[in-house]
């Protein structure tokens, strides 16, 4: 009975803990551009991380970020992150305050179910989960390219604009990084590259 216990609480904990352990590392300080539709955004965090994070097509080729359509692929890249920290990343509408959280996203929170496919595959999704942690990824999560330099890939396939009451077509939305559900009210990764979706 105590190794059953000791091989259900010990995996817990190292879930769990983190969670209810962790401190808001501050604001993410992003930067505002001259451009109104940037590619890239740069934001130099209150944890002394200068995050940058970039969209592209399908194929690397520059997108028409105020003219997206659904089911458009985009793939969307970032560095500087803290790679001990998991990822959202999804099109979410732009909050008023820098202090509140990105939302609603189309796509809601990405699936946290592990699917069987063979190594090297890209799975397109309306929002993808970054997370180098091994139990994470046991729940579906994509790791980090590198955790050290806090870069990732992630492969959108842009869900409906007006799904998950987010309305990107009326409201001003972006396609966000934040902090996963083990620190949602971190708001350090919060960076997005401003879009617009056409009617």
């Amino acid at each position: 009975m105590i190794a059953v216990l000791v091989v259900v609480l010990v995996p817990l904990s190292i879930i769990v803990v983190p969670i209810l352990t962790h401190q808001s590392a501050g604001q993410s300080n992003q930067q505002q551009t001259d451009e109104q539709w940037p590619l890239s955004v740069t934001a130099a965090g209150d944890d002394g991380r200068t995050r940058v994070l970039s969209v592209a097509g399908e194929n690397g080729e520059p997108i028409n970020t105020e003219a997206l359509v659904r089911g458009e692929r985009v793939v969307v890249s970032g560095s500087g992150y803290d790679g001990s920290q998991g990822v959202y990343v999804a099109v979410c509408v732009v909050p008023d305050s820098p202090s509140e959280k990105p939302g609603p996203c189309i796509g809601g929170v990405p699936s946290q179910q592990q699917e069987d496919v063979a190594a090297g595959t890209v799975q397109w999704a309306p929002s993808n989960w970054i997370n180098a942690d091994w139990a994470w990824r046991l729940f579906g999560a994509r790791s980090y390219d590198s955790s050290s330099e806090g870069t990732f890939t992630a492969y959108l396939e842009l869900g409906d604009p007006l799904a998950q009451d987010a309305d990107c077509v009326a409201n001003a939305c972006g396609i966000f990084t934040r902090n996963d559900h083990t620190a949602l009210n971190d708001r350090v990764q919060d960076v997005y590259v401003p879009v617009q979706f056409s009617e």
